[in-house]
């Protein structure tokens, strides 16, 4: 039996692309196949941050202190919903 590797593995029904580190001048970098950043819906200049997990790192196009912050948010505007629907009347 003959084995071939495309670089691609999964996790149940999950694909985990292979991502190779590469030396860029001082730095590391990566390249991403283009169905993940699709299935991310990141392009070429967005930010993805990388939140660290009980299980490792998850690598995530949305902020998760914006995230957070708003539903802080959320739960200021259900409190005052009745005086920000006064306000919007004027």
């Amino acid at each position: 039996m003959i084995s071939v590797s495309t670089g691609v593995d999964t996790f149940g029904d999950t694909i985990m692309p292979e991502l190779k580190l590469r030396k860029t001048g001082n730095s590391l970098s990566t390249s991403w196949p283009k169905e993940a950043l699709a299935r991310m819906n990141a392009k070429e200049g967005d930010t993805l941050y990388a939140v660290e997990t009980p299980q490792g790192f998850l690598v995530t196009p949305f902020d998760p202190k914006f995230a957070k912050t708003m539903a802080a948010a959320e739960r200021v505007f259900h409190r005052y919903k009745n005086a920000y629907r006064e306000l919007s009347k004027k």
